[in-house]
């Protein structure tokens, strides 16, 4: 039961139904089989190159049920279901799906915090509390998608206490699913639960919490919030606790700690040549959204497979910058380094990214940098390349060659927490 007191922590008990969460169902293959009604009831897999070397990124629910999930090979996939069909992955549609589903949502209740491309947290207010009408509200909603995005877009919708056990329910009952946990009477309904089947106990934690005698969600429900702080290792672990027990824990705020993009590389650009070129646009394009959010980074690191699985990386370190110039001058450094290490073999995954970001008031630069005009000439036109690809479109002006991917577009794709913006493609 719910306790009447605030923790020793400041952190509050609910004593009533506060939010909803909303999560679109197999989103990415939804989103397929909207465009193409021919693969609607078909066993769909998203894949971000069309080999059967790939992992699906994505699974309708008529795939999931032969056992095909994200990050199942395709050739694994295929041999349980021959008649799977496989779909390139088309980013910039899923953004524009997204934009316009959750201008649907913010019709019937406002949208507090996206939490990824398929998900948000909303609070409920007024009588939207009342379990009848938060199921109406849910109703409504379900009603809109339909009506105006499309019947192949549904979405599960779990309403708890708190943000956390919302999310929890709405994992309960898919597809298209509505579950409640009323305050007081859940923690029977989450015991019934793998602790993996938490937002936040993946397989190494599990495997932590057995190790100090937690074996089942009851079991985790029982410990004293200490415990729990011990057996993870800090507060998060406390944190966890007042959350599973529907209490109302503030989100911790979070910097910004990288920047990067990756890309499978299609077959006709594996060889060393137009690798490069993918892999420089994939900086730039990690350098423009840098210089979006006002940041500047000091290290640059370059991961590569080759097709035979052999793998490589480096990196490099310098002044803080936002200058294309630079990226591209230690990506060509260690570009060099990687041929000589990997004699020059056929890639199938590049990857940069750009570490150790600060605000421009955070860095000290050197004394001979802050006076040397070609430095700040460089980030000059490197901002102006961003005006005019903005104004006139990606890949209006580049730096070396402008290459084209199977899905149109190189290197932005939605990552787990960040939606990009329509721009980026």
């Amino acid at each position: 039961m719910i306790s009447d007191t605030r923790s020793t922590t400041g952190f509050a008990p609910i004593p009533d139904l506060r939010w909803l969460f909303f999560d679109l169902n197999s989103y990415f293959a939804s989103v397929e089989q909207q465009e193409n009604p021919a693969l609607r009831g078909k066993p769909v897999a998203v894949v971000p190159a069309m080999t059967d070397a790939t992992s699906a990124i994505a699974a309708s629910y008529e795939a999931k049920a032969f056992g095909i999930k994200t990050g199942t090979k395709i050739y694994e996939a295929k041999k349980l279901c021959p008649d799977l069909v496989c779909v390139l992955a088309r980013h910039d549609l899923y953004v524009e799906y997204h934009r316009r589903i959750f201008g649907e949502l913010e019709n019937h209740l406002h949208v507090t915090k996206i939490c990824s491309v398929d998900e948000a947290a909303c609070l409920l207010l007024g009588n939207e509390r009342i379990p009848a009408e938060a199921t109406a509200l849910v109703q409504r909603i379900k009603q809109g998608l339909m009506q105006n995005i499309g019947p192949a877009i549904t979405c599960s919708v779990g309403i708890a206490p708190n943000a956390f056990l919302a999310k929890v329910a709405s994992d309960l009952q898919k597809p298209n699913g509505l579950v409640i946990l009323e305050p007081g009477q859940f923690h029977e309904r989450l015991f019934a639960l793998k602790l993996t089947d938490l937002p936040g106990i993946n397989v190494r934690m599990e495997q932590r919490l057995r190790a100090g005698g937690v074996t089942t969600v009851e079991g985790l429900w029982n410990l004293a919030p200490k415990h729990a702080r011990t057996l993870w290792g800090g507060v998060g672990g406390e944190r966890f606790w007042y959350k599973l027990r529907g209490y109302d824990v503030p989100d911790q705020p979070t910097q910004k700690r990288m920047v990067g993009h990756s890309r499978v590389l299609d077959p006709a650009h594996r060889s060393p040549g137009k690798a490069f070129d993918i892999t420089s646009q994939l900086t730039i394009k990690a350098a423009v959204r840098l210089r979006r959010t006002g940041l500047y980074a000091r290290r640059l690191s370059l991961y590569c497979k080759t097709t035979s699985q052999a793998r490589w990386g480096d990196e490099r370190v310098f002044s803080p910058t936002q200058d294309n110039f630079v990226f591209l001058k230690y990506l060509e450094e260690m570009w060099g380094d990687m041929l000589t290490r990997l004699r020059a073999a056929p890639l199938q995954k590049v990857s940069i990214t750009l570490h150790d970001l600060f605000a421009r008031q955070d860095i000290t630069l050197d004394l001979f940098e802050t006076a040397e005009p070609r430095r700040e000439n460089n980030i000059k036109l490197s901002q102006s390349m961003d005006a005019l690809n903005k104004r006139f479109g990606q890949g209006t002006i580049a730096v070396g060659a402008n290459l084209k991917t199977s899905a149109g577009h190189v290197g932005t794709k939605i990552a787990f927490t960040r939606v990009p913006d329509q721009e980026e493609f």
